[in-house]
């Protein structure tokens, strides 16, 4: 009979998740897709991450279950993700070798791993270099290859109690790991997207649950988060909810208050009450906080209070000083502008106190463009050099970027009343790719801007 196929268990978490040490967003699952499914499949081995298990029971009990079968586990530390910690400790009390540790560069090690080897690649948040993906590719896949035929242990556990034995599964505990090692089947996966969010394993709710997104189906999208989440979260414990699950939560959030059901500001009413379930008042995760800030200046804009505009400012401050970027930058700026013209006051100078504050992180965002576009340009000059091709994908990415700052920079240059520099930072953004609505988003912005430079009395430069 041939030898079944060997499986291999990876360890880490999924979606978007922020490296609270570095305030930095890391999509894991570019690096799960694009640095570590490829090379195990590449290898013939069938290669599954938790959240694409179709289970109908105990998540713990499956994954506890690969954790001691699975051939190989490769355990992604990146965000130091608490749960990835645990399953590798638990990995390395049961297994006494062919266990990998990969992590994202800047993952600061704790002492108990910081004699192991982990083999480190380098996460542009979004997305990843072409050429660290070839790089880590081929470092991974010689590292299997090592591990699969080395009979020393990599586990710290056999390595210093040499006398201890490893347990076995029992046979019925081996049908069942046979089972799910079937579910895993790249057929198997295929077939469960077209059966109802209940059957599907979580991986094709969330790819799902995304796609619609990008299309701007927000119903649908939000419906799938809901069920994705429902099945992180079976028990409706609200501590499971904090610890494991504030990607799904942040993705509801978002998709309940673009949905504008049954009425938009009860969807940003409700936006906001799912985000206080993970811990708003006190998070410093910068997607939470940037979030809660644009639902609470819709809120404003809505007529609700301007309470509202207060409250967004503190969440786009907060998230400025976290994550130092473009997007929290000229929010806040924009906000700051707001206020000075709002307050109903009659002290001249907290207004002007706001004004300046605005300008000077207008500034401030122009530096973060320039730094910006210089990290893409060096990109581009290495593909450019090497006579490499990036994916459609990665182009796309690009491209997105190039406008998104194109458009900070003239936002920026506009709301400092400098008009040659904001027509050409315009041109530039019109000469890039990019989708319609992009454009259009950019445009009402600065409808808003110009409305307070109106009421504004500083000079024109």
């Amino acid at each position: 009979m041939a030898d079944a196929q060997k499986r291999c268990f990876v360890v880490m978490g999924f979606g978007i998740k922020t490296d609270l040490a570095t305030g930095r967003k890391l999509n894991l699952d570019k690096s799960y897709q694009a640095l570590i499914k490829p090379v195990v499949e590449n290898r013939q081995m069938i290669c599954v991450r938790a959240d694409e298990i179709k289970h109908s029971g105990s998540i713990d009990l499956e994954m506890y279950q690969q954790l001691l079968s699975a051939d190989i586990v490769i355990a992604d530390l990146s965000t130091s993700n608490v749960n990835a910690f645990y399953e590798l400790g638990i990995r390395h009390a049961l297994k006494p070798k062919t266990t990998i540790i990969v992590s994202e560069e800047l993952l600061g090690y704790p002492f108990d791993v910081n004699h192991i080897a982990i083999n480190r690649y380098t996460h542009l948040g979004d997305n990843i270099d072409y050429f660290e993906v070839l790089r880590f590719q081929k470092l991974l896949g010689e590292t299997i290859d090592a591990v699969l035929n080395s009979p020393t242990p990599d586990s710290p556990v056999y390595t210093f109690i040499s006398e201890l034995i490893p347990p076995s599964l029992r046979t019925k505990a081996k049908e069942v790991v046979s089972q799910i090692g079937n579910a895993l089947t790249p057929a198997a996966v295929v077939a469960s997207a077209t059966s109802t969010p209940e059957d599907q394993p979580l991986s094709i709710l969330v790819s799902q649950g995304e796609e619609a997104l990008r299309k701007k189906q927000f119903d649908a999208a939000k419906a799938l988060f809901e069920a994705a989440l429902g099945l992180c979260n079976a028990n409706n414990d609200p501590h499971q909810l904090v610890s494991n699950n504030i990607y799904l939560v942040q993705r509801l959030a978002l998709t309940t208050y673009q949905a504008k059901q049954p009425d938009y500001v009860t969807s940003l009413k409700n936006a906001l009450a799912l985000l206080e379930k993970i811990d708003l008042a006190r998070t410093n995760d910068p997607e939470t906080v940037a979030l809660a800030g644009s639902i609470e200046k819709h809120l404003f804009e809505e007529g609700q209070g301007t309470e509202h505009l207060d409250n967004a400012i503190l969440f786009f401050q907060r998230g400025y000083y976290l994550l130092h970027n473009r997007h929290n930058g000229i929010n806040l700026a924009y906000l700051l502008h707001l206020r000075s013209v709002t307050l109903i006051t009659d002290d001249e100078n907290e207004k002007m106190a706001d004004l300046v504050w605005a300008n000077r992180i207008r500034r401030e965002v122009l530096n973060l463009c320039k730094r910006d576009i210089k990290k893409i340009e060096e990109m581009e000059s290495k593909v450019s050099k090497s006579n490499a091709s990036i994916s459609e994908e990665q182009e796309e990415m690009m491209n997105d970027q190039k406008f998104w700052i194109a458009v900070n920079k003239a936002e920026a240059h506009f709301g400092l009343k400098e008009m040659q520099q904001y027509e050409e930072a315009s041109a530039t953004a019109r000469l890039v790719k990019h989708e319609d609505w992009m454009m259009d988003s950019f445009t009402r912005q600065l409808e808003r801007v110009g409305k307070l430079m109106q009421k504004d009395l500083s000079p024109v430069h």
